[in-house]
C-alpha cells in the first residue's frame, strides 16, 4: 500500500506565510522567535497536522549518529549505478570521511519511485539523522521529496529540477576548458567532443565550457556526438565522429567511460593514440588509469567534496536557522599517456 503524504515543513510555512527556516526555529524552540510569530506558526502546525519527525528533533541535539547515503537512479538501474566506477569513487569517499567522524553511513538504493519514497520514510522514521544524496539521472524526484518532507539532506551535483537543497559540485565548464587548453597545446587542430545527455546539467556545462574554450583558441566550430556516459555509447559516438570528421586529431569525452569507448573505436579504426589522435576524459575514475593507453582526464577533488557534503549535512543538525548552501570545487588536469 502506498504511504500517504505526511504534512511537511513547507506546508506549515505556506499556511503561516513564513519561511521554512522560521518554522524550523519555532519547532526547535529557538528563543529569538517573536511570540506573535511563534503563535502564528503553532496555529499552522495544528491546522496542517504536521508532526515533527525524529530527524527534526535531531536538530535539537538528540541524534542517532547515523546517516543514509541514498543512491538514486532510473527505474531498475542497479546495474547502471554499480557498473559506473565514478559512483564507486563518490560512495567510497563519503564512507571514508563519515567513518573518521564516528558517523555510521547506511547505503540505500533508490532505483524506483517506490524505493525513493521508502528512502524518505527510512529517514523520517528515525533510522538516520539525514541523508547524502547521489543521483544518476536528470529528472530525479528524490531531492524534492526530501525537501518536501523537511528532512536534512545534501545532494552531490547541482539538481536538474529546482529544489531548495544544499549541494556540492565541480566547476564543469572550467574543467572542460582545461581539456581544451591541453589539446590545443598539443597542436590539435581538428578537435571533436563526445558530450553527455542533454538533460544532465553537468553534461551541458562540460559541452558549453569546451566549446567556449575552443572558441577562445580560435576554433569556433567543434563537432559533437552524444552519448549516455557509458563505454558503448562513447564507442558509438566516436565512430560517428570518425565518419563525419575523418581527419580529427583531438577528442574530449565528457566522462572517462565514454573516453574508454572512444579509445576502443580509435584502435579498431587503426588510429594511434596519442600520435594520431589525443583523447581526454573527465572524472578520473577507474578506467582512466587502467585503459590502454592510460587516459589523460579532468579530476574532481572527491575527498574534499565528500567532506563538504558531510559539513553541510551536520550544519543542518546543529542550526535550526539553516538555509540551503552550495560549494563549487575547481577540477584539475591529470596528465597520462592519451594526451
Amino acid at each position: 500500500m502506498k504511504e500517504s503524504r505526511a504534512p511537511t515543513l513547507e506546508d506549515v510555512a505556506s499556511e503561516a506565510g513564513v519561511s521554512r527556516a522560521t518554522v524550523s526555529r519555532v519547532i526547535n524552540d529557538v528563543a529569538t522567535v517573536a511570540p506573535a510569530l511563534r503563535a502564528k506558526v503553532d496555529r499552522a502546525i495544528k491546522k496542517t497536522g504536521y508532526r515533527p519527525n525524529k530527524a527534526a528533533r535531531a536538530l535539537a541535539g538528540s541524534r542517532t549518529g547515523a546517516v543514509a547515503l541514498v543512491i538514486s537512479g532510473s527505474d531498475g538501474s542497479a546495474d547502471e549505478i554499480f557498473g559506473d566506477p565514478f559512483f564507486g569513487r563518490i560512495t567510497g569517499a563519503i564512507f571514508k570521511h563519515l567513518r573518521t567522524m564516528g558517523i555510521h553511513p547506511t547505503m540505500v538504493l533508490a532505483d524506483s519511485e517506490q524505493a525513493r519514497a521508502e528512502a524518505v520514510a527510512f529517514v523520517r522514521h528515525g533510522n538516520a539523522d539525514g541523508a547524502l544524496l547521489v543521483s544518476t539521472h536528470a529528472d530525479d524526484t528524490l531531492p524534492g521529496l526530501f525537501v518536501d518532507a523537511g528532512l536534512p539532506a545534501v545532494l552531490f551535483a547541482r539538481p536538474a529540477l529546482h529544489a531548495p537543497i544544499s549541494y556540492v559540485d565541480v566547476a564543469h565548464e572550467v574543467g572542460a576548458g582545461l581539456a581544451a587548453d591541453r589539446l590545443v597545446a598539443r597542436g590539435c587542430r581538428r578537435v571533436v567532443t563526445i558530450a553527455g545527455p542533454t538533460d544532465v546539467p553537468a553534461a551541458q556545462d562540460r559541452l558549453t565550457g569546451f566549446r567556449q574554450a575552443m572558441a577562445r583558441h580560435g576554433q569556433p566550430s567543434v563537432s559533437v556526438a552524444y552519448g549516455n556516459f557509458t563505454q558503448d555509447s562513447g564507442e558509438a559516438a566516436m565512430l560517428d565522429l570518425l565518419a563525419r570528421v575523418p581527419d580529427l586529431d583531438g577528442v574530449f569525452a565528457a566522462n572517462d567511460l565514454m573516453a574508454a569507448g572512444a579509445l576502443r573505436a580509435l584502435k579498431d579504426a587503426g588510429r594511434v593514440v596519442p600520435t594520431d589522435v589525443a583523447v581526454i576524459g573527465f572524472d578520473n575514475s577507474a578506467p582512466a588509469s587502467t585503459s590502454v593507453p592510460a587516459l589523460t582526464t579532468i579530476a574532481q577533488p572527491m575527498e574534499e567534496m565528500a567532506a563538504e557534503m558531510s559539513r553541510l549535512l551536520l550544519a543542518q543538525f546543529t542550526s535550526p536557522a539553516w538555509e540551503p548552501e552550495c560549494k563549487i570545487f575547481n577540477p584539475h588536469l591529470v596528465e597520462r599517456d592519451s594526451a
